[in-house]
């Protein structure tokens, strides 16, 4: 009895508590303008339950929007089904205690339905061996039939593909913008049929040989290019080449990637390759001069009434230039706390063509000259325009 009189004493305690927690729920806040005191209007228990619903689905962890849209997404599943077939594996052999053992390992991709594929020079220079393999695993050993050190290029064959290998196709330089979406496939340290992702970060680049000249309008990107990438195409989203990868750039402590990696062109490409098929070597035009761009230094050491040019440093000893009467910095000056070599030719076109840059006269000699042909420089010296004629040579291996 002592129980259950306590129980209902208990019990409007209980009823008291339950109605207040109703009222609550039952009444819900609706902001007002800023600044002012949020107002309280009734709301029926349904509706408070309703509300509370989607409160608490609110606070529920919501997916993560995905970086690329699913079409996009679809654009690189697609891609890469239809050219990864293409890109191979290259390993090179050199003799080691008269056996042949693995040296070094890069990537290639088939530039024509004869068996020619594309890839660096430095992947298979000197090597006493090449084994090139495809895709679906099959392997075959390949020809070096020409290497062109200028440009870092290579072209290796192979007596038979495997079924339904296709060609690349090349893309257009002049298409070509910053900012555009690319792709890199292959085989970095070793790990083959790898596609990385990026854009172009520069045009125009020029960036070292395996001989003491440069290779011009080269491709920067921030695609991730490692070790064994070397050779590997750099493609569109049409999946068409538009590089090489041949080259990163580190901090000198490491060999991989930094997000600035640099492709040769395909510019470049479709001046050498096919020369390397046909004869095995390219023929490069040399002007024999050394220099670089105009800076406002040089326009005021040297009271220049132009900006842009290609300044010549040095001009070689009985090259073309030097025949011609084309000269090089012949003095220096300090000028605001720095010292420059003062004194040379400021070239501002060839050919008709204007020369805002050094690598401007290095694009147009590379790509649109050959040895023994004729070029006209205009050339500012001493406070004057004067025209040359420059009959170009074949450029020397050192």
């Amino acid at each position: 009895m002592m129980t259950d009189s306590r129980q209902r004493k208990r019990l409007p305690i209980y009823l008291v508590l339950t109605l207040s927690l109703l009222a609550l729920a039952c009444r819900i806040v609706i902001p007002g303008s800023f600044g002012d005191v949020p107002a309280e209007v009734p709301r029926s228990p349904v509706a408070a339950t309703e509300e509370a619903a989607s409160t608490l689905e609110s606070h529920i962890a919501q997916p993560i929007t995905p970086l690329l849209t699913s079409n996009e997404e679809q654009v690189l599943v697609d891609l890469y089904a239809r050219v990864n077939s293409s890109v191979v594996n290259i390993t090179v052999f050199n003799e080691l205690n008269n056996l042949l053992e693995a040296a070094s390992q890069g990537s290639g991709f088939v530039y024509d339905s004869q068996g020619h594929i594309v890839t660096n020079a430095h992947v298979v220079h000197g090597g006493s061996q090449v084994e090139v393999r495809f895709a679906d695993g099959t392997g075959r050993l390949a020809e070096v039939i020409g290497e062109d050190l200028n440009s870092d290029l290579a072209v290796v064959r192979v007596d038979s593909m495997p079924e339904g290998v296709a060609p690349l196709k090349l893309g257009d330089m002049d298409s070509l913008q910053v900012g555009q979406s690319v792709i890199a496939i292959g085989n970095p340290f070793g790990l083959e049929g790898t596609l990385t992702r990026g854009v172009i970060s520069a045009l125009g680049r020029t960036i070292p040989a395996l001989t003491p000249f440069s290779i011009p309008q080269s491709i920067q990107t921030d695609a991730a290019i490692n070790p064994g990438n070397s050779g590997g195409p750099l493609l569109n989203l049409n999946g068409e080449v538009i590089g090489v990868n041949a080259q990163i750039e580190t901090d000198g402590q490491s060999a991989t990637n930094l997000g600035v990696g640099f492709a040769i062109p395909v510019s470049i490409i479709k001046l050498i390759i096919p020369d390397l098929i046909q004869s095995g070597a390219h023929q490069w035009a040399w002007l024999g001069v050394s220099g670089g761009d105009l800076t406002p230094i040089l326009v005021e050491a040297m009271e220049l009434p132009v900006e842009k040019g290609a300044y010549i440093f040095n001009v070689a000893t009985d090259g073309p230039s030097e025949q011609a009467g084309v000269r090089g910095a012949s003095d220096t000056r300090t000028v605001r706390g720095r010292q420059v070599d003062v004194g040379g030719d400021i070239i501002t076109a060839i050919n008709d063509q204007p020369v805002n840059s050094f690598d401007d006269l290095l694009v147009y000699v590379a790509l649109k000259t050959a040895p023994g042909d004729e070029v006209t420089l205009k050339i500012f010296r001493d406070g004057e325009f004067v025209d040359l004629k420059v009959k170009l040579e074949l450029r020397p291996s050192s």
